[in-house]
């Protein structure tokens, strides 16, 4: 008796925690479709002014303006690791920690073995790691990423340029989530600053310019340049941040899914063992009944 109890209670455990999940991935769902509607709007424009600072880079000289400045020797290094609040997102967090680790130890080892690398951690889960690890965190914004918007994310860019400006770091990089589909996130490293002088990989929502072409801009590029710069470093970390927030959201709701069928396919399982046990319970019964009028018979 007390093992089909014990195995009646735990069919209701997991039939809770399959109803939890549930609700799990519909939120998650519902919050992915705003998302993913906001990046797929946003990534145009991204694209389309990254390239065009890359087109006007390779036409101005790098030293006109303090912001492009590539110096020669890098001696501190902020990286920008962008990882979730809350965890139920299968690897999303796992991935971005441990890539970030990884570059930190391989690319910048000698820099973080002299203390010269400091992170900057949005969301808790990286904070919470690397804190608890004794990485030199600069600072941390929590409960940002979900609901960021673009005047958070051009203060926390101007912060991070005007120590860049000031000598504090020699080079920016990020690292993030980038949202590829429901089911499938990129891990990603970007630099930031200074500058690189040319495109990691063609975007296809972006604006190629031809290099026979001789453009005529009006005002001149460095004009356009000053201009142009901090909007594309605000505007390029406001879309890490969205990229992140859609990454997120369409790893919780695939691993919710896959919870909540695994949870079914227990309670199957543990559906079958109880009847297994009450059929024998029942059998078992039935042999003593019949076992005892023999005895009496047999009297």
């Amino acid at each position: 008796m007390a093992n089909l109890r014990e195995i009646r209670n735990r069919i209701n455990g997991v039939r809770s925690t399959s109803k939890i999940t549930q609700a799990m991935k519909m939120v998650a769902a519902a919050k992915l479709r705003r998302a993913q509607d906001a990046i797929v709007s946003a990534r145009p424009y991204a694209y389309s002014l990254n390239d065009l600072v890359r087109h006007l880079l390779a036409r101005v000289d790098r030293t006109t303006l303090p912001i492009m400045e590539q110096r020669e020797e890098i001696e501190r290094v902020l990286v920008i690791v962008v990882t979730a609040d809350r965890g139920l997102c299968g690897g999303f967090n796992t991935n971005i920690i441990r890539h970030a680790t990884q570059r930190i130890n391989q690319v910048h080892g000698a820099l973080h073995a002299q203390g010269k690398v400091d992170l900057l951690c949005v969301g808790r889960r990286g904070a919470n790691h690397f804190g608890k690890r004794g990485y030199s965190i600069a600072a941390k914004h929590i409960g940002l990423i979900n609901d960021a918007t673009h005047y958070e994310a051009s203060a926390i860019m101007s912060g991070i340029v005007e120590q860049f400006l000031n000598g504090e770091y020699d080079l920016v990089e990020v690292v993030y989530n980038e949202f590829k589909s429901v089911i499938q996130q990129r891990v990603r490293s970007e630099q930031l600053l200074p500058l690189p002088a040319e495109v990691a990989e063609e975007q296809p929502g972006g604006h190629h310019y031809h290099q026979l072409v001789d453009y005529i801009y009006e005002p001149s590029e460095v004009e356009l340049m000053e201009y142009l710069v901090p909007k594309h470093l605000n505007f390029q970390l406001y879309r890490v941040f969205m990229e992140s927030n859609a990454a997120e959201q369409g790893a919780r709701m695939t691993a919710m899914d896959a919870a909540t069928t695994n949870a079914r396919d227990l309670i199957g399982s543990l559906q079958l063992s109880y009847n297994r046990a009450r059929q024998t319970k029942i059998t078992t019964e039935i042999l003593e009944i019949v076992s005892g009028a023999n005895a009496l018979k047999s009297d």
